[in-house]
């Protein structure tokens, strides 16, 4: 039988610039009816008290920080922007926040999120002794699903993902391709114990210490789990993909992702209306990694 236990307790202060976050962690946990840490725990902590503690909150327009937060916009629907941030993470409004926070200020995400679990699972194990894995996170939309979920946006001495690639299942049938994305999945279950308007940042998640390195292993952290510009197949939004190909600016290329088969492209382009419209066989050829000069020598 596995056991998977969650809990997050009351109490913690609210954090500002320079505030020892690990003593107020600690501080918290100590008053949760005894329940402490213990060796194999995996210590979820929001970003957003994370980028307090870090003085990452700061006056301002929210839009503005966006701008600054953002290496490209992947889609936009009215004010909604989904971006590409500077950490690689595809999300809405690059993780700026202006919830939680004096009004006129808003939150940005840790400068690098890896980095901060790192010292807080060190400032752990220095204080107390015990050996956790620690998860930063964030909450974020899917596609094709209504509603949020955290994720792991930083992630220290822990396995983020379990493969199970090479593996079969009780039938003998291979696995090829499962990945699952635990540091992610402990997140979603930490904000289950923390809600969203319960002044409750930090959870224990109690039950997968096999997902747990050893002292002085840090794993390969969330970055790992953030898939390279164009290796995801939705790297610009339905309606900026057409107006992108159509530009055929290079720079927009990367995230169209790798150079298509011919024959892939060569079935793309029959559906064309107008198989002689030229516009429409450059921006198909451009969306599929190729130029209309390629496709052409190609073909003769």
């Amino acid at each position: 039988m596995t056991r998977l236990e969650v809990w997050a307790p009351d109490g913690m202060p609210e954090v500002s610039a320079g505030d020892d976050l690990t003593g107020l962690v600690l501080a918290a946990l100590a008053t949760d009816d005894g329940a402490g840490l213990a060796d194999g725990d995996v210590l979820c902590v929001t970003s957003k008290v994370v980028s307090k503690a870090e003085g990452r909150v700061r006056p301002g327009e929210r839009e503005a920080a966006i701008d600054e937060e953002t290496v490209r916009v992947v889609a936009r629907r009215g004010p909604t922007r989904i971006v590409r941030t500077r950490h690689g993470l595809t999300m809405a409004a690059a993780g700026v926040d202006a919830s939680n926070v004096a009004v006129g200020s808003i939150v940005l995400l840790p400068l690098d999120p890896d980095a901060s679990a790192r010292a807080l699972r060190r400032e752990v194990h220095a204080r107390t002794g015990v050996n956790v894995g620690v998860v930063v996170t964030d909450t974020a939309g899917r596609a094709w699903r209504e509603g949020q979920t955290d994720i792991a946006v930083g992630a220290a001495g822990l396995l983020v993902a379990e493969d199970f690639a090479g593996r079969a299942d009780r039938h003998g049938n291979p696995l090829a391709v499962t990945l699952p994305a635990v540091a992610d999945e402990l997140a979603g279950a930490a904000e289950l114990a923390q809600g969203k308007l319960s002044a409750r940042p930090v959870a224990v998640v109690r039950g997968r210490a096999d997902l747990v390195l050893p002292p002085g292993q840090d794993g390969p952290g969330a970055t790992s789990l953030v898939r390279a510009e164009g290796s995801d197949m939705f790297g610009w939004g339905a309606r900026e993909a057409v107006v992108r190909a159509l530009a055929g600016d290079p720079a927009d290329r990367v995230p169209f992702g790798s150079p298509a088969p011919a024959d892939e492209l060569a079935a793309a382009l029959v559906r064309l209306p107008d198989p002689a419209d030229r516009t429409a066989v450059t921006a198909v050829c451009f969306a599929h990694g190729w130029s209309l000069e390629e496709w052409e020598r190609r073909a003769t």
